[in-house]
């Protein structure tokens, strides 16, 4: 198996009892409709240990001193005694009947609700942990947890886990009756009991072991799907399609394999337990009717009512049975959403957070080593401050560690050494919601979301009105396109803006951190370096209005476009090679020289 498997799916063996109380934790605010369902079980249960002994006491004292009376004698006081008998039997079934129907469908109820706050708590656990969470757990992982793995727990609960109070209660009440009744018969009966343990054994690891693995697979098969439906366009445009096919059709052959192993255990199981019962009644009719004919003390009623027990005997645990395979595959899948739930918070707020009621702007970084791998740095000894107010850019080749610089101000990542500081204070010491308040982020591949274009510039925000969606619309220039749509501001955007141009959804991107004006510092991260010309010369014009007063940081590849900041801090291979504003980096001849001739060379040519 797979490294990945072994890292997912096996670190949670055996503590099989610790993660069914925790699972049965969540049942404690429903405690008093859990008890009701149990009741009801129990009930319906009694109702069906009942018809048996019914049975018999029809076939011993009414049917058969019938049969054995002198031909022309009364025997309505035997069909009466009978009658009377199968009305009860009747009566019972009816309520059993009632009673596992509003059994069943409080579990269902109460499985759903369950559900519902399990699925609350995992998406409030994802919102809330660190980007290096997401870096290594592909989307379509994740859904499986919330989809597939949640209803996995919800049929234990629904089918599985109150049903066994049931099953073991009835197997309970079968015994005792069995041994009332005749317990010579009942410890033939109870010899196979060792044989069923060592077999329960054997099934228990082997099927929890099948299930995981189908977990795991479905994960894997449920990511490389996402992975693909989102890069659709570049598959078609590189002509991957079979490419593609290829490797679908490894991972869902994999996943078929792994549910036709736990099919195969599942498909043995009952068999078995069916064939040792088998066996029970072969010798309960062996022994029961050896007394019989010796006329050892047993009547026929007695052994019919004894071999129904036996029978039932044996549906409680082929029950438990198919529910162990359900609570084998609620285990497995139960480990992966504690995975998440456990994750620990990589980025937490401190204890005694710093308060922040008003920010200037200022943002030093001193002597900040910061890796995403050990050992792999991506930032090397950076330091420099940036002043209240002060526009500062950012350039350097690709890797150089520019955009983890806006990572580190924002805190989605921390520092290994150093400090990144805002006002004076480590961001470690702010609120995670405080600091981000007050930064305003526009992203080279800005994230649009399905909904109408208002939404996307207010993000559910009440203090956000219409006159501050269209004015931060007008700043930016996004006014044009937006009102030229047939419905203009409530206009709907597919998922991920499809059918907005890269300018567009740039031009929304901006409209929504002007919306939510940050009070001073404003992050630009290489925000217009995939629009054209004329998008781009509307945004430039709304950002010289837009960072007047504010703090500004720009990381931008085309250097003709940060010639007016304040001061351009030029970054190779993770440290700072040059500082200074654009006249001054270009009368060196360093870096940033090269870079820029490099890039007027490129652009000559392509002109």
């Amino acid at each position: 198996m797979s490294a990945f498997l072994e890292e997912d799916d096996v670190a949670g063996k055996g503590y099989d009892s610790r993660l069914m109380r925790r699972l049965l934790s969540y049942l404690g605010p429903y405690r008093r409709y859990v008890g009701l369902a149990i009741l009801l079980l129990l009930l319906a249960s009694l109702a069906d240990l009942a018809g048996p002994s019914l049975i018999g006491y029809a076939l011993d004292h009414a049917i058969r001193p019938a049969l054995a009376a002198r031909p022309g004698a009364n025997l309505d006081s035997y069909r009466h005694e009978a009658l009377l008998m199968a009305m009860y039997y009747l009566g019972f079934l009816l309520a059993g009947f009632v009673l596992r129907y509003s059994q069943t469908l409080l579990l269902n109820v109460l499985g759903q609700s369950m559900m519902f706050d399990l699925r609350t708590q995992i998406f409030t656990r994802l919102q809330t942990l660190a980007l290096a969470y997401f870096d290594r757990n592909p989307v379509g992982k994740l859904m499986t947890r919330l989809t597939n793995d949640v209803d996995a727990l919800n049929e234990m609960l629904t089918s599985g886990a109150v049903s066994i109070f049931g099953d073991i209660f009835t197997l309970a009440g079968i015994m005792l009756i069995m041994l009332i009744t005749n317990w010579q018969l009942a410890l033939i009966t109870f010899t196979v009991l060792p044989l069923l343990l060592v077999i329960t054994g054997f099934f228990r690891r082997a099927m929890r072991d099948a299930f995981r693995a189908v977990r795991f697979r479905l994960s894997r098969l449920n990511a490389y799907i996402a992975e693909n439906i989102s890069g659709t366009q570049i598959v078609q445009l590189f002509t991957r399609e079979d490419r593609n096919l290829k490797r679908f059709d490894f991972l869902n052959r994999d996943y078929l394999g792994a549910n036709m192993v736990s099919l195969f255990y599942f498909s043995l199981f009952s068999p078995i337990v069916n064939l040792v019962s088998a066996v029970a009644v072969g010798m309960i009719v062996w022994y029961g009717g050896g007394r019989i004919l010796g006329h050892q003390g047993l009547t026929l009623g007695e052994l019919v009512a004894f071999l129904a027990y036996a029978d039932r005997f044996f549906v409680p645990i082929r029950d438990l049975s198919e529910k162990y395979n359900i609570m084998q595959s609620a285990m497995a899948a139960s480990e992966r959403i504690f995975g998440i739930l456990d994750e620990p918070e990589l980025i937490r707020d401190p204890d005694d957070p710093v308060a922040v009621s008003q920010v200037r702007g200022k943002v030093e970084f001193r002597d900040v080593w910061f890796a995403y791998n050990p050992d792999e740095w991506v930032l090397r000894g950076i330091s420099f401050t940036i002043q209240p107010g002060e526009s500062v850019a950012f350039v350097g080749a690709t890797g150089a560690g520019k955009t983890s610089l806006i990572s580190l101000i924002s805190r989605f990542y921390d520092v290994q050494a150093g400090q990144v500081l805002v006002d004076d204070v480590d961001v470690r010491r702010l609120r995670q919601r405080d600091l981000r308040s007050h930064v305003g982020a526009v992203l080279q591949d800005p994230f649009i979301f399905s909904g109408t274009i208002a939404a996307n510039i207010h993000l559910d925000n009440p203090a956000i009105t219409d006159e501050r969606i269209r004015a931060a619309a007008r700043y930016v220039n996004a006014d044009r396109f937006i009102e030229a749509l047939p419905r203009g501001y409530d206009e709907e955007v597919r998922e991920r803006g499809a059918g907005l141009s890269v300018g567009q959804k740039q031009l929304l991107a901006f409209a929504r951190a002007i919306a939510f004006n940050p009070e001073i510092l404003l992050v630009l991260d290489e925000a217009t370096s995939s629009v054209d010309t004329e998008t781009e010369a509307l945004i430039q014009e709304a950002l010289g209005r837009l960072m007047r007063g504010r703090t500004s940081i720009i990381i931008a590849h085309r250097l003709s476009t940060i010639r007016d900041v304040d001061r351009i801090i030029v970054l190779h291979k993770g440290r700072i090679a040059e500082m200074g504003n654009h006249e001054q980096l270009l009368a060196r001849d360093g870096v940033y020289r090269r870079l820029y001739e490099l890039q007027y060379q490129g652009s000559e040519m392509a002109g």
